[in-house]
């Protein structure tokens, strides 16, 4: 990274005291470690702007656990036990001064357990975000130069679980809300009484002269008063002004605290897709990624985790760098908690 320079301190868990004591050797590390990290990163030094520059910071795992320190512990080394210093044991392990007990900035997180490098997982993720319809496991794969198929899928999936933070702030102001069917072409009714398909529930905010703003979407088992409530109560805040159809599963929205405003289309001369431009717009976003980036191939107990990265890029689609997106993955990355192989083959029933 630029600017790295070697101190010459014991950790202390201050900016600028960055170093590991190893077996009564002093050991420095890259100062970038204890640097606070600012609330909006800046391009060039706290993330990669281009491939080139993303090749010449993380040329060896060492680089990137660096990177991850500096992310997962931006004002020093902190221990489970509250402690705020750490020696170096061996490689890649950090022993408490505290309690003594020994970590590595890889676990508890979602490279936990991870066989293949770090150079190869990062060099997944600036792919997967720097892409701006994403990249198939399969694409990832050719990319990336690996034998098993498996592997990257799971990189991938691993990803998708770190794209959504739990702390995200909830739709205000004005929200379309609507549902949506993802599912091959079949035969019989269309809309809410598609037979095979799987609903997806979507709510996305009104901006001036028709722009989006934020999303969210979520698969719902039916279109039930319950099931639509509990969406949008989990996703708006209350006193938002919800424009959904005629549909009797939104009735419940008043009683809930929030401003309901139905339009029913039959009532209407327009159409539906008039009548809630942005509701509809992301729908068919939705669908054209799925069958053109993924070729339709998602299967409904893994669908939940690619609606996560449709609207953790959808929502970042104004960004004017993407290293950003890069950096913001990985930053989430080191917060969640690790998934087994298993958990994710078997993935939401």
């Amino acid at each position: 990274m630029p600017g790295a320079t070697d101190y010459e301190f014991p950790w202390t868990g201050v900016s600028g005291c960055c170093q590991f004591v190893t077996s009564g050797h002093r050991r420095s590390v890259r100062s970038a470690l204890a640097t606070t990290v600012p609330v909006v990163p800046r391009a060039g030094r706290e993330y990669p702007r281009t491939l080139d520059e993303f090749n010449n910071w993380f040329r060896s795992d060492e680089d990137c656990r660096a990177f991850l320190e500096r992310l997962r512990w931006p004002d020093g080394f902190r221990c489970s036990c509250g402690g705020g210093k750490a020696w170096r044991v061996r490689r890649n392990r950090l022993r408490c001064s505290e309690c003594e007990r020994e970590t590595s900035v890889i676990a508890g997180t979602l490279f936990e357990g991870a066989r293949l490098p770090l150079t190869s997982w990062f060099q997944a993720a600036w792919f997967m975000t720097n892409q701006k319809l994403g990249s198939s496991a399969l694409g990832l794969q050719r990319a990336l130069g690996l034998s098993r198929y498996d592997t990257v899928w799971t990189i991938l999936h691993k990803y998708r679980r770190a794209m959504v933070r739990p702390d995200r702030e909830p739709l205000a102001g004005v929200v379309e809300v609507d549902e949506s069917y993802v599912g091959g072409a079949s035969r019989g009714s269309t809309g809410r009484g598609s037979l095979g398909k799987t609903i997806v529930a979507i709510a996305v905010e009104a901006r001036p002269e028709g722009a989006c703003g934020r999303a969210r979407l979520a698969r719902i088992a039916d279109c039930s008063a319950p099931v639509l409530t509990d969406f949008v109560g989990e996703r708006c805040e209350p006193l938002t002004e919800i424009h959904t159809d005629g549909w009797a599963g939104y009735l419940w929205l008043g009683d809930a605290g929030f401003i309901h405003v139905p339009t029913t289309a039959m009532t209407s001369p327009d159409p539906a897709h008039v009548l809630m431009p942005r509701v509809h717009r992301v729908s068919a976003l939705l669908k054209r990624w799925l069958l053109g980036t993924h070729q339709g191939g998602v299967s409904e107990r893994q669908l939940d985790f690619y609606l996560d990265e449709f609207v953790f890029r959808f929502n970042r689609r104004g960004s004017g760098s993407r290293g950003l997106l890069f950096y913001r993955l990985l930053e989430q990355a080191v917060r969640v908690d690790p998934t087994p192989g298993f958990a994710i083959v078997r993935g939401r029933s």
